[in-house]
């Protein structure tokens, strides 16, 4: 991997928010997402999946809940829109106001020396959220051991301090650090533990029921899952929804691409979610059989095995 300073701020226009707002606000996501928003305090943000009955996902979310009565969901805006339609589908009765409030807020990803530059600790756990004047700012997974963060704040509100980051080397980060978005390419294409989400924090097997939920706890206690996700390099572009093949089988596609982004030197780095059998096996290439050669690189974190 060719040797790059992970440093400044960019905005992160490929991200929008929807908001949830009410007295049962909170207690509707939570009966939702994969994860528990009923007991997330304001210091705390959840990493969540949106999943149908099938146990697939159709949103990945970054959540906070500033206030008691309102949580913010950070999400794809290429798959906004049919997420919070789906979503507003189950309100019926409860008092929550769900609604698209993208332009209300100011969204940055910070690198690097951005973070203490601006009051963040950098050696916060992911997932811990503080409050810095008008913006909540979310630790994220580091990315090579650079940390990095997630900040929200009011539009119009001050930018946070920091270099210019180029927003491509952003998406390379969010690509090294293991973490996938979900984006239109592979809506309905995943369980949660096939993109590694139970072993980051993306998933609560102890909270109460959610579409997918009998599906998604069968998989993980019951041995049925057979896919995980995996850093890959290669030296040419590859983009999110590619099939992926190994040399032993190359009649049929082993996995999928599920995200993706150019490499500062050169090629792409991606996150692919295939058949443990097929890792095991090599030879793994994307888009076809003689497609662009895949090097698998370690994880930034452990995989659980056990819950």
């Amino acid at each position: 991997m060719t040797s790059v300073v992970l440093n400044g701020v960019t905005a992160l226009s490929h991200l929008g928010v929807i908001r949830a707002a009410g007295p049962e606000a909170a207690n509707f996501l939570n009966g939702q997402l994969t994860q528990d928003f009923a007991l997330l305090g304001a210091s705390e943000a959840r990493l969540a999946a949106l999943c149908t009955a099938k146990g697939r996902m159709i949103a990945s979310f970054i959540g906070i809940r500033p206030e008691p009565e309102r949580v913010l969901l950070a999400v794809s805006r290429d798959i906004l829109a049919v997420t919070l339609k789906r979503l507003s589908m189950f309100v019926l009765r409860a008092k929550v106001k769900l609604s698209d409030a993208s332009e209300e807020f100011a969204l940055y990803g910070l690198a690097g020396t951005a973070l203490t530059a601006n009051g963040v600790d950098a050696g916060a756990v992911p997932g811990r959220c503080s409050q810095i004047g008008d913006a909540n700012v979310v630790s994220l997974y580091p990315s090579d051991g650079i940390p990095r963060a997630f900040w929200i704040a009011p539009a119009g509100s001050a930018a946070p301090e920091g270099a210019a980051l180029d927003p491509a080397l952003w998406q390379w980060s969010e690509v090294r650090s293991g973490i996938v978005t979900l984006s239109t390419p592979i809506v309905e294409t995943f369980v949660p533990q096939m993109l590694n989400y139970e072993s980051v924090g993306g998933v609560n097997f102890k909270k109460g029921c959610y579409p997918g939920q009998e599906v998604v706890a069968r998989s993980q206690f019951r041995g049925t899952l057979k896919r995980r996700t995996y850093l890959v390099q290669a030296d040419a572009p590859i983009a999110a929804g590619q099939e992926v093949f190994a040399a032993n089988d190359p009649e049929q596609p082993v996995g999928t691409v599920a995200q993706a982004a150019p490499a500062p030197g050169g090629g792409s780095a991606a996150l692919i979610s295939i058949q443990i059998a097929a890792l095991d096996a090599g030879g793994l290439r994307a888009g076809a059989p003689d497609g662009p050669a895949l090097t698998v690189e370690p994880l930034p974190y452990p995989l659980l095995e056990d819950i």
